[in-house]
């Protein structure tokens, strides 16, 4: 979705930097550009990322902008053509900011960039702008979210659905087989990265964006947003749920660290 994929594109821009930085680290540092694992990042992000996002707002527009929109010729060309290059260019920045950080010995902050991309990416998904964000999601059709019509079974089996498995078939594998190699590079099994990064992604991203939705729903704006900055901090703090995953991953996540020579 249009309101989605820029934290999305930010998270898995931060997935591969963390995962990058972590095989590079005893490599000699390099430019950005120089950065061969970059280049891949890029490459996944204008050559697979981005162009789903097109086809989707290209095919189902209303779903694909949360109802804002019904047809592609509600949509400015600008806006078409800025949703396209965001969905390169955060993904840049999550790879360069991770890659800062964790080159700066800011581990943990550096690891932690994924997750709390994926929790914005799953609170805009859950939460949207007013509450209705899984209504929306699940409305495969604007006249389906205008008649007011709910019906999480049915989605799965609607031409937004069947898309949405196709791509994902592609996307998810590659995106995971890539990152989980790199970190493989840096001491951790490929197969048990893969599982580690969907954990992350579904328990700290997910599960917490769907406590946060409750959370909102429940208390209403201003106590829900007191309630959510505890329960984001307590959540993502070193000590609480998401420190024991990142000592998961290898070298020291975590600990302040020298920052690496130039060669």
């Amino acid at each position: 979705m249009v309101q989605v994929d820029v934290f999305w594109s930010y998270a898995i821009g931060a997935g591969f930097g963390t995962a990058a930085a972590c095989a590079a680290v005893a490599e000699p540092v390099r430019p950005l550009l120089s950065d061969r694992r970059f280049t891949t990042t890029v490459l996944f992000l204008a050559c697979l990322f981005a162009p789903s996002g097109l086809w989707l707002v290209w095919q189902f527009t209303g779903w694909e902008t949360m109802h804002a929109a019904a047809a592609p010729a509600d949509l400015p060309a600008w806006l078409v053509a800025a949703f396209a290059v965001t969905n390169v260019t955060q993904g840049i920045v999550g790879y360069a900011v991770t890659r800062h950080l964790w080159r700066s010995g800011h581990r943990y902050l550096s690891w932690l960039q994924m997750p709390l991309g994926y929790f914005a990416m799953f609170f805009v998904l859950a939460y949207g702008w007013d509450g209705t964000g899984y209504r929306r999601f699940f409305a495969p059709t604007t006249a389906a979210w205008r008649a007011g019509s709910y019906d999480p079974f049915a989605f799965l089996t609607s031409p937004v659905a069947l898309t949405l498995y196709g791509m994902g078939a592609i996307l998810i594998p590659t995106m995971l087989w890539l990152q989980a190699g790199w970190w493989a590079g840096g001491g951790l099994g490929r197969a048990r990265a893969v599982g580690l990064l969907l954990v992350v992604t579904f328990s700290l991203g997910l599960g917490t964006a769907a406590a946060a939705t409750v959370v909102l729903r429940t208390l209403g704006v201003l106590p829900g947003l007191l309630a959510c900055a505890v329960l984001v901090v307590t959540v993502f703090h070193p000590r609480g749920l998401a420190g024991p995953l990142a000592r998961t991953f290898p070298l020291a996540i975590g600990q302040r660290v020298p920052a690496p020579t130039a060669a």
